[in-house]
């Protein structure tokens, strides 16, 4: 989370993206905060370590997936 907004709403920074989400399921979210977001709202925190392995493996697929594929033959 990169701002907390009045009325429970934060602005969260997701891969380069800012969006204002909802806060107001997580009590005690700070900026600085990792948390989980899911349509609009954040559901849970997760700590900083778990964070940077989970967008570490976001980062892979997207690599996998931006890959030129082989042609299969049969």
């Amino acid at each position: 989370m990169v701002e907390l907004r009045p009325n429970d709403q934060a602005l969260v920074n997701l891969g380069g993206i800012r969006k204002e989400i909802s806060v107001a399921l997580v009590d005690g979210a700070q900026v600085g905060d990792y948390v989980i977001v899911h349509v609009g709202h954040a559901i849970g925190t997760i700590d900083p370590e778990e964070a940077q392995c989970t967008l570490a493996l976001f980062a892979e697929l997207a690599a996998m997936d931006a890959a030129p594929t082989e042609p299969v033959t049969p």
